[in-house]
């Protein structure tokens, strides 16, 4: 368990993305047992958004008795009926209509979802999470989002809280999140697994086949081959300095298993660590961002 900034939360390393469980075609039964069983592990953070699906119904419905248990997060700013995305309005109403789906008075964290930085300067979006953190309805007003945005939230007063992109390829948002802890703020690491680069296949968005490109640099730096990456690259991330917690989403228990097992390895061996840190910053004006 870590503290998130100094909000008086307590996160687990690992916490559960809930972008999956929100697909339609899974059975409410199935994804019951996969809720509970990620509070069951130990994992407290349970991280979902507006538009994952279902997801926000079925956190509510199936979680709603042991809200005690976790700590919330979830993402808002966009697609409210009768409502141009990005206002103050859409953001308190986005806020209301997940406290209801959610079945929660309060919702522990509230991102808003990777809007751009002139968003962001303009400042309605976030005066209106300032208001919903007075009103009440939620603890900590959050950014997710990654890139120059991320570092336009990072200089507001309003954010005590951020998400961003961070695993073996893209490191630049590490100065960013460690900056925002030393003034108090809690963090969240996503994408840890890069879209699982060095498992092959079709990639499937612009992100993943760069995710790509850059791993195989990764790759050829660390010798010998790494057994698992897939554990590799969460202990990575879980432990990189600037990170609270982890989320990496998943569809069934066994999922949630591994990524236990591989957190509860602890961090990589500090030779390890710095290698990739040495890959990152030998290609950090190609990729962007410096550790």
């Amino acid at each position: 368990m870590r503290s998130f900034g100094q909000s008086g939360l307590k996160v687990s390393v690992l916490g559960f993305g809930a972008l999956q469980i929100g697909d339609p075609n899974l059975d409410e039964p199935h994804v019951a047992r996969v809720l509970n069983h990620v509070l069951d592990t130990g994992l407290t953070l349970i991280d979902t958004a507006r538009s994952y699906g279902l997801s926000e119904q079925r956190i509510g419905r199936h979680l709603a008795a042991r809200r005690d248990e976790f700590v919330l997060s979830t993402k808002v700013g966009y697609d409210i009926p009768g409502l141009p995305d990005w206002t103050h309005a859409t953001v308190v109403a986005g806020i209301d209509a997940a406290r209801d789906r959610l079945r929660t008075d309060v919702i522990d964290i509230v991102h808003l979802h990777s809007c751009g930085q002139d968003v962001l300067r303009a400042g309605e979006v976030t005066r209106a999470l300032g208001d919903c953190v007075r009103a009440g309805k939620i603890r900590v007003a959050a950014y997710s989002g990654d890139d120059a945005a991320l570092r336009v939230a990072a200089g507001s007063d309003v954010f005590r809280g951020f998400q961003a992109s961070v695993n073996l390829c893209d490191q630049q948002a590490l100065p960013v999140l460690r900056a925002a802890r030393q003034c108090g703020c809690g963090t969240i690491a996503k994408r840890s697994l890069a879209g699982r680069a060095w498992a092959g296949g079709v990639p499937v968005d612009e992100a993943q086949a760069g995710y790509r490109a850059r791993f195989a640099a990764v790759r050829s730096a660390l010798q010998p081959e790494i057994a698992d990456w897939d554990a590799f690259a969460l202990r990575f991330t879980a432990f990189a300095d600037g990170v609270d917690s982890v989320i990496v989403g998943g569809a069934c228990t066994a999922n949630v298993d591994r990524n236990l097992a591989a957190v509860s390895l602890g961090p990589l061996a500090a030779e390890e660590q710095r290698a990739v840190h040495a890959v990152y910053a030998a290609h950090a004006r190609e990729w962007g961002g410096l550790v």
